[in-house]
């Protein structure tokens, strides 16, 4: 793993590995140029590759649109890009491999804007769509983005919950056999499955994911021979220290339950290799941003930063530090750092990356891995696509 550069590398040498080994990759969700940089150092520290993710909606608000809900096409064309500048540069001189992930594309060109701006990997969700119209939608996207190298997720079954307005009262499960004929009819890499773990802080006190879905549905693709991954969204794990800590601070979060670390290990030795946090990280950037104006006091009316103190004490209980982000989007979007008071603000969003991905890299068992990855480019993944036919 020496320091020579390395483009980013398609998804699917990443899960392959995970595949042929036995283990699971966390797959991190970014919204800043600085968590982008945290999320690849804390895997370097770990020599384990790292899978970030943009999501559809992160894209928008990396673009400029603070009400990144309604955010167009091209606020997130610029947005994609802004991520992928910010992985790339982090990336290329990294010891480890780095994908990038579009999570949750809800349409054709979410995932071409994608491509465009250097993801190598991107989700199509057409889950809310019949079976038949996802799996057109999602071939279409996978003809796409084969022919450019780039790993394609699909999705089948719905989860309940919330994140980035990705919404459903209700889950449907996923059934083993659709997801067999998934694969089998769209060409599909990777496809998230709905087996019982939910989007968003609240996915109830006691929730247990149903692994006998993610065992039967990798059973069936071993017996037709289908090659693929499975993956877990909605996988955060809430750490309730944090939660306690956010509400001693002045938060007022309730009902913040995430998914029990023991079941996603013992998933990920069962067939599913990706799980997908967001909700970890912006649980630990809203607390270190809230101790930062509790030890410091000063920093209130600070000229450059005393509007995010302002948003932290209008929103007890948001956590989403987008909420908070709004008065240093040049920090966001692009990394400039323009005083001292802002790099305070950066390293806290760092740390606090830091904490719970470097926990879970240890949990999902990818520490050391990064060797086992096959160092392949776009160009490379685009030939072997294309001699499978």
């Amino acid at each position: 793993m020496g320091k020579k550069k390395m483009p980013l590398v398609p998804m699917k040498a990443i899960l392959d590995a995970t595949e042929k080994y036995n283990y699971a990759q966390g797959a991190f969700n970014v919204n800043a140029v600085c968590q982008a940089k945290a999320v690849i150092e804390v895997h370097e520290m770990f020599r384990s590759a790292a899978i970030l993710q943009g999501a559809d909606l992160a894209n928008a608000f990396m673009g400029g649109r603070t009400d990144f809900a309604n955010g167009t096409l091209e606020d997130k064309k610029r947005g994609a890009q802004n991520i992928a500048n910010a992985v790339k540069k982090y990336a290329e001189n990294s010891p480890v491999p780095v994908a990038l992930h579009l999570d949750h594309g809800k349409n054709f060109e979410s995932c071409a804007a994608a491509i465009a701006g250097g993801y190598t990997s991107v989700m199509i969700d057409g889950s809310a769509l019949p079976f038949e119209e996802n799996v057109e939608l999602t071939r279409e996207v996978v003809k796409y983005a084969h022919e450019r190298g780039v790993t394609v997720e699909g999705e089948l079954g719905v989860l309940a919950g919330v994140e980035d307005h990705v919404f459903a009262a209700n889950s449907t499960y996923t059934n083993p056999m659709d997801a067999v004929k998934f694969f089998k009819q769209t060409g599909v890499d990777a496809l998230a499955i709905s087996y019982g773990t939910k989007h968003g802080a609240n996915k109830g006190k006691d929730t247990v994911i149903r692994k006998e879905i993610a065992i039967a549905t990798k059973e069936c693709m071993l017996h037709e021979g289908i090659e693929g991954t499975l993956v877990s969204h909605g996988s955060s794990t809430v750490p309730q220290y944090i939660v306690s800590e956010i509400n001693a601070l002045g938060g007022d979060i309730h009902d913040a339950y995430g998914i029990k670390k023991e079941q996603l290990k013992e998933v990920s030795k069962l067939g599913i290799r990706k799980i997908n946090v967001d909700t970890d990280i912006r649980l630990a950037v809203t607390r270190n941003l809230r101790e930062l104006f509790r030890d410091d006091p000063s920093l209130r009316g600070s000229a450059s930063i005393g509007e995010i103190y302002e948003l932290l004490c209008k929103n007890p209980s948001a956590f989403d530090p987008r909420v908070f982000f709004p008065p240093i989007m040049d920090t966001v979007m692009y990394g400039n750092v323009p005083d001292d008071d802002v790099a305070k603000i950066v390293d806290c969003i760092e740390r606090g990356v830091k904490e719970v991905v470097g926990t879970l890299i240890v949990e999902f068992d990818s520490v050391g891995r990064a060797p086992l990855i096959e160092n392949v480019s776009l160009d490379e993944m685009a030939e072997r696509y294309r001699r499978k036919g």
